[in-house]
């Protein structure tokens, strides 16, 4: 079957993979490519992070934690590693269901905790080079035939394969007329410093992470609604380094090498359903949040399922 994607971020790679394993001849269709996707400079770790509805979300995420998981093992040039990571609360709280699928989760001891937070755990989680890991999906894209094409799309009309996976992300406005489509804004700062462990305050109003990566850390963020900004903005480079020495006070700030900023396409809930458009079927799938990556394999794999019951 001639299948197009929409969209070459984290999500339509994904879901170009699985249909190639599946024998289908797929085109990709995007105004960007790697690396210069919102996808490219993705902090980024394994975390459910602003994605709805919780319990599709959870599911999907642990299918991607799994599938992560074993391209760590398998795959050491993808950029894909296990570190541990630390996340602090202010509130004492049930811990979400994702966490009971997931390695090395438990509640962290009084004495581990920092500042003014009251409670945490500690747990295993894939974090991702992007700038290795998108190249290696592209060349196994590459490598099964997928066929590429640069265009900025305004219609489906505009696609000749009958079947479409819509990935476009914030591109949803425009193609699809859904306004619900929103981003929220995430600048973070690179460094050339290892904090052993990675450090969290996920709440969106106080956003606080260190991630290790191999190459360097990732140090955030911002999580600003329906900003459009792509600047660079000295307050909240301070504000992120500020929150993130409360958590890290070995950070040196004569370590920073470079600053980044994506749009994450935010929406009320994932659109992951089908629907038909003249002769086409048109299954979409965005509005990840802050989850892309973390929700990349199992938002793949129900793209197949909904194709495969069709």
């Amino acid at each position: 079957m001639e299948c197009a994607v929409i969209g070459a971020g984290v999500s339509g790679l994904t879901c170009a993979l699985r249909l190639l394993e599946k024998g289908h001849l797929v085109t990709i269709y995007s105004n960007k490519f790697s690396p210069n996707t919102v996808s490219d400079v993705a902090a980024a770790i394994w975390y459910p992070f602003l994605s709805y509805p919780i319990k599709k979300t959870n599911r999907w995420s642990l299918e991607t934690y799994s599938e992560l998981y074993k391209i760590s093992l398998n795959s050491p040039e993808s950029g894909v590693t296990i570190r541990k990571g630390r996340e602090f609360l202010r509130d004492k709280i049930s811990p979400p269901d994702w966490t009971k699928g997931i390695d090395g989760f438990r509640i962290l001891e009084k004495n581990e905790l920092v500042n003014d937070y009251i409670f945490g755990w500690e747990f295993e989680a894939p974090v991702i080079q992007m700038n290795l890991y998108m190249p290696w999906i592209n060349d196994k894209l590459i490598k099964m035939g997928c066929r590429f094409n640069e265009v900025n799309l305004e219609y489906f009309s505009e696609i000749d394969e009958s079947v479409i996976i819509n990935c476009v992300g914030l591109g949803a406005r425009e193609l699809c007329d859904d306004i619900e489509v929103k981003p929220i804004r995430g600048q973070v700062i690179y460094i050339q410093q290892d904090p052993g462990i990675g450090r969290f305050d996920q709440q969106p109003e106080t956003l606080t992470y260190t991630i290790p990566r191999n190459d360097v850390t990732v140090l955030g963020g911002t999580a600003q609604i329906n900003d459009w900004s792509m600047e660079i903005r000295d307050e909240d480079t301070e504000d992120i380094l500020i929150k993130c020495e409360s958590l890290w006070p070995e950070l040196d700030r004569n370590n920073i090498i470079g600053f980044s900023v994506g749009l994450r396409p935010s929406r009320h809930e994932v659109r992951l359903e089908k629907e038909y458009f003249l002769d086409k079927l048109i299954i979409h799938n965005y509005g990840h949040g802050g989850s892309g990556v973390t929700l990349s394999w199992g938002c793949a794999d129900e793209v197949m399922k909904i194709l495969e019951s069709n």
